[in-house]
């Protein structure tokens, strides 16, 4: 089937990069939109927008397709792209579904069922069980999806059922389904993916990413191939994706997920959709990944399937994210000045004078650089982060220019903890030659400041602090704490969920609880007091 117009049900810069193949291909544009999301960029970039109740409406895109009369529907990443029942919905619609069939999408989506497939088919997994024969640390993670959602990672027991509460009902907001599982935690791994294209019989390998840093369990900067795999290793972790890709019956491009320890690799969960950090994979083999994409929904033959190849340089992607560079807590505002890079990779989200939304995920732009060396293609993006600027929002450039230069990241050593050895815009200590060795937590560096820790502290020196604040806008989940309570330091006083995600605001001290201003259930704006203390 050709597709002579295609419909994004999603937005921010993945829907402007899919509208980009489509103009190159001559296949004509819808964007959605909510009207809280109106005149947002990836509406500007398309032929023609249609207005819907909400995203995650998958009703709603299908009218809109049938009223703009187009014949495809792309889901993107997140929202509604691995829900298996927005793909029979499309599909019973008689328009064309750009990803897996529903009974792919649901036997990979969920992860207790992926891992059995994937061990069925000699595919080595993490052991799951119950958390008496697992034992601590374990890891809980939601059924029916990824991306950090629903996910805790748990040390004792007695924060097992505070985690377990936590983690259902953060996947029950991301997913609509609170299942989850108990899965054996490893501490110090790398994160490595292998992208695949399958057309339900041919499957292919383009070689792995490396996404080991992460904040809570989200990637920050992805490169390919990995630091970590030689040819060998490549080819066994691309048998394995292969092995279980074929095990489903993939059709598409998905990403199988692994756990890299030395040699040892264990599946993770199979991503079946595009991913964020999908352009590395084009930069390092040539390939438009969503042009393929489309390329075996309409039944033709994709150009990638049948080959292998090696890849050609190297290449990084940095997410410029609007949020805190110490706690990545999200941010918004309006963004008064906003300059990227133009002699690298560019996929953005917003523009000058675009509003970074409070409802949406705060991503503004990706900058990704290729070289022929990995030093080369990161010193392209060291330079790009230096001629990126953005006013009027809050962002997390100076991290990532600390990141790039970091003496561990330069030297291919960052695993899935990088983030806890090396705080966030720590000092680097002094070392005897570029990229030389490891370092560790130098005194008198900043301390980290974690996503637990967001109480500020008062202007004047040495005060101690009275309140608590909302570190940003978000919805009061819970309140772990009443008039007159005695608190200890670091224990939690309010749960805030913002963008699907929640976070424990904590006491700063010992003290007790003076007042609590909010209910469950409340929507804060970023700075409102919630919590009054005293000593």
């Amino acid at each position: 089937m050709e597709i002579r117009k295609l419909l994004v049900a999603n937005r921010g810069e993945i829907a402007v990069r899919i509208f980009a193949t489509c103009e190159r291909l001559g296949i004509a544009t819808v964007a959605v939109a909510p009207p809280d999301d109106r005149g947002a960029l990836h509406t500007r970039r398309a032929d023609e927008t249609v207005e819907i109740a909400g995203y995650l409406d998958a009703q709603e895109h299908v009218r809109a397709a049938r009223e703009s009369g187009a014949d495809a529907i792309h889901p993107g990443y997140g929202f509604l792209a691995e829900s298996p029942e927005f793909a029979a919905t499309v599909r019973d619609a008689d328009l064309l579904w750009i990803g897996p069939p529903p009974e792919v999408l649901r036997a990979a989506g969920d992860k207790l069922e992926a891992k059995r497939i994937a061990a069925k088919a000699g595919v080595p997994v993490v052991p799951t069980g119950d958390p008496a024969e697992i034992g601590f640390p374990l890891v809980i993670k939601a059924a029916a999806g990824g991306g950090g959602r629903g996910m805790r990672v748990v040390r004792a027991p007695d924060d097992l059922d505070e985690a377990l509460a936590a983690a259902r009902r953060e996947a029950k907001a991301a997913f609509g389904d609170d299942r989850v599982f108990f899965e054996r935690y490893v501490e110090r791994p790398r994160h490595v993916e292998v992208q695949l294209l399958a057309d339900g019989e041919e499957v292919s390998s383009l070689g792995e990413r490396d996404c080991s840093v992460q904040r809570r369990h989200q990637k920050i900067l992805e490169e390919s191939p990995s630091p970590a795999v030689e040819a060998d290793l490549r080819a066994s972790l691309g048998d394995a994706a292969v092995a279980f890709a074929r095990a489903v019956g993939y059709e598409g491009a998905g990403t199988a997920e692994f756990m890299l320890e030395g040699e040892s690799f264990w599946f993770l969960e199979l991503n079946a959709r595009i991913q964020v950090e999908h352009p590395v994979t084009e930069l390092v083999t040539g390939i438009d990944l969503v042009e393929q994409q489309l390329a075996i929904a309409s039944g033709r033959q994709a150009s990638a399937l049948g080959s292998t190849r090696d890849p050609e340089g190297h290449a990084v992607e940095a997410r410029l994210y609007a949020e805190d560079p110490l706690t990545f807590l999200p941010q918004a505002g309006r963004i008064e000045r906003l300059r990227l890079p133009e002699d690298v990779r560019v996929d953005a989200g917003v523009e000058e004078a675009d509003e970074v939304p409070v409802a949406y995920d705060p991503l503004i732009a990706k900058l990704i650089t290729h070289g022929e060396t990995r030093e080369e293609a990161l010193d392209r993006l060291a330079q790009g982060l230096i001629e990126t600027e953005v006013r009027g929002v809050r962002t997390n450039l100076p991290f990532l220019r600390w990141l790039v230069a970091h003496p561990e990241l330069r030297a291919g050593h960052a695993t899935t903890a990088f983030l806890i050895d090396y705080p966030p815009l720590s000092r680097a200590p002094k070392v005897s030659g570029p990229w030389a060795g490891s370092w560790g937590r130098e005194r008198g560096s900043r301390p980290l400041l974690t996503v637990e820790a967001t109480a500020r502290a008062t202007e004047a020196a040495g005060a101690e602090q009275s309140v608590v604040k909302a570190p940003m806008p978000g919805v009061v989940v819970r309140v772990l704490a009443a008039e007159g309570d005695r608190v200890e330091p670091r224990q939690p006083l309010v749960l805030l969920e913002a963008m699907k995600m929640e976070t424990p605001l904590v006491s700063p001290y010992a003290a007790v609880v003076r007042r609590v201003l909010v209910s469950e259930g409340d929507r804060v704006a970023g700075g409102a007091v919630l919590v009054e203390l005293e000593e």
